[in-house]
């Protein structure tokens, strides 16, 4: 998968302080509405999967992409990458260190994906630019996020049945109000998701396409395998 045409967005090596003020300026950029290929949701033919784990008391990032037939959720490619961690770990400057590492494991997909699912936020971030907005705007792609834990903001419980949702809405000191993403039940009376919009896919769609792809777990099929694969054993460990 190669990135958007054009020059890169931004350099990488960047201070947090400047990767905030980069975060801020970039967020104006992100588009919240359906804008898939030609065809729109229809198309879908080809969903990945992205997450990362890191090694060797964090100096190692081991980035995962998978790939999925649309809507079987068959299995086809996988690609993990090692690299050298290059970013400090900082809360809320997450896609920092784990992006490029990601579209590296991406290029090595043979194929586009027509939607990619991340492990980690997109709109649900202090500064409405989390990883799934990052790597959805670089590579203008349409991402969607799909969390473990809260971030930001403040939600009551979903109800107990696989598709109960509640709202995520922005906490003190932000907008009163705002929507910013959706606690969603994926499984009965297991723990919820954090759902969402990266880039070009609405909060609705991001929901609908969550649900369609969770199977009997917790975590949509895409994120759960390249969660797994990212923490696979290597060989000699």
């Amino acid at each position: 998968m190669t990135p958007r045409e054009g020059p890169p967005l931004h350099p990488w090596d960047l201070t947090p302080a400047e990767a905030i003020a980069l975060q801020k300026r970039l967020a104006g950029s992100v588009r919240r509405t359906d804008r898939f290929g030609p065809g729109g949701r229809r198309a879908i033919r080809r969903v990945a999967g992205v997450d990362a784990a890191f090694a060797d008391g964090g100096r190692t990032i081991r980035a995962a992409a998978v790939m999925l037939s649309w809507p079987e959720l068959a299995l086809t490619d996988e690609v993990l990458v090692e690299r050298p961690t290059a970013f400090p770990y900082v809360p809320g400057l997450l896609s920092f260190r784990e992006v490029p590492a990601l579209l590296e494991a991406l290029a090595g997909l043979p194929a586009a994906p027509d939607l990619i699912l991340c492990d980690g936020h997109g709109y649900a971030h202090p500064r409405r630019f989390g990883l799934a907005c990052h790597l959805g705007l670089w590579l203008d792609a349409p991402t969607v996020g799909v969390a473990k834990s809260r971030l930001t903001g403040a939600h009551d419980q979903p109800g107990p049945a696989k598709g109960d949702a509640a709202w995520l809405l922005a906490g003190k000191g932000e907008r009163p109000g705002e929507r910013l993403g959706t606690v969603l039940r994926t499984r009965e009376r297991v723990k919820p998701v954090y759902v969402s919009a990266g880039h070009r896919v609405s909060l609705r769609t991001a929901v609908a396409l969550t649900l369609a792809s969770t199977t009997r777990y917790r975590l949509p099929e895409p994120t759960r395998l390249a969660d797994k694969l990212s923490k696979a054993r290597r060989a000699g460990d």
